[in-house]
């Protein structure tokens, strides 16, 4: 039996193909393209399968964006996916849509623990439900139900609650977000692109002082990379600084996660950003943000955390949906 499972973000779509050959899953065909330069993910698809002779019985895709009868406009690109749309134009008898952090979620059951950094070993006997939080071209978050005997992902879209700023330094960034966007969202923060607003905010309000050659160069280049690149080694203080800040509210928001979720199993941190920025969130204010949350902080210091290292977790958990679960 073949299996047709993708990862579809802002930035690029990854696609698997899968077949099982005696009780194993084995990956035949994989590639990533870039989103953005294709009309829609029909597109893709027929480019990928071209002159695969495997007859595809499921497909599963994670896509970054709400799953509504069957259908989802994706957040951070101009598509529409149906699939009753997929199914007809694509010859694949069953075709799922998942978001893309339920789909991170269902590919924890595939990874081992030398995939995990470990940030807080919390309580050794941790049960309950657990919750996911993902920072990368948008901000993902994942309830993970435990009914007692098994963990059953559900998706959310918390990435886009409102901002609630801690101290005066991020009511100031509020305001300033505020000007350039209405509604300000923690994913206006806790995302690439988020990345780069706090960069600015830095910057032009004086925080921190920038070489101009730095600055032209994360002005015109790949500014999350750099700023992370930037601010792990200390070339820049300003980047540096943007760092502290996104550590900071990144772990408060993992702990509004844990908390409305009431994740007492654990929290699992996903996303392409946090295994690049791994010394600094481990050196910065993560988990003391984590935890303080007043008469609340032993028990999410009790909550373990970790960090996932696979970068093909929803990839693997769109594959164990379509076998396990559609």
């Amino acid at each position: 039996m073949a299996y047709l499972a993708g990862d579809i973000g802002g930035t690029k779509t990854h696609l698997s193909l899968v077949v099982e050959e005696k009780g194993k899953m084995v990956r035949v065909k994989d590639q990533k393209y870039p989103s953005q330069k294709y009309l829609n993910l029909r597109q893709i698809v027929k480019e990928f399968l071209k002159g695969e002779s495997h007859e595809i019985s499921k497909a599963c895709f994670g896509i970054a964006g709400p799953v509504k009868k069957r259908k989802s406009q994706a957040t951070n690109l101009p598509w529409l996916l149906d699939c009753d749309v997929l199914e007809k134009e694509l010859h694949i008898e069953k075709v799922s849509l998942i978001n893309d952090l339920e789909a991170n979620a269902y590919g924890l059951n595939m990874l081992s623990e030398e995939e995990y950094y470990v940030l807080n070993a919390g309580d050794p006997d941790a049960k309950g439900n657990q919750a996911m939080i993902s920072a990368g071209t948008g901000l993902g978050e994942a309830g993970i139900f435990f009914d007692g005997k098994r963990h059953t992902p559900f998706a959310c879209e918390g990435g886009h609650v409102d901002f609630a700023p801690r101290n005066a330094l991020e009511d100031e960034l509020l305001r300033y977000l505020r000007k350039k966007f209405g509604h300000v969202s923690y994913e206006r923060i806790l995302s690439g692109p988020g990345l780069y607003n706090v960069y600015q905010f830095v910057v032009e309000t004086k925080k921190e002082s920038e070489d101009l050659e730095i600055l032209k160069e994360i002005q015109s280049g790949d500014s999350p990379r750099l700023i992370s690149e930037k601010g792990e080694s200390g070339r820049s203080k300003a980047c540096v600084r943007t760092l502290a800040i996104f550590i900071s509210i990144y772990g408060s928001e993992a702990g509004n996660t844990a908390l409305k979720m009431l994740a007492l199993g654990g929290v699992f941190i996903g996303g392409g950003i946090a295994p690049k920025i791994l010394g600094a969130i481990k050196r910065g204010d993560f988990l003391s943000s984590f935890q303080g949350k007043g008469r609340f902080s032993e028990l999410l210091g009790g909550i373990p955390i970790r960090v996932v290292l696979n970068d093909n977790t929803a990839l693997l958990g769109s594959t164990y949906y379509a076998k396990h679960v559609m």
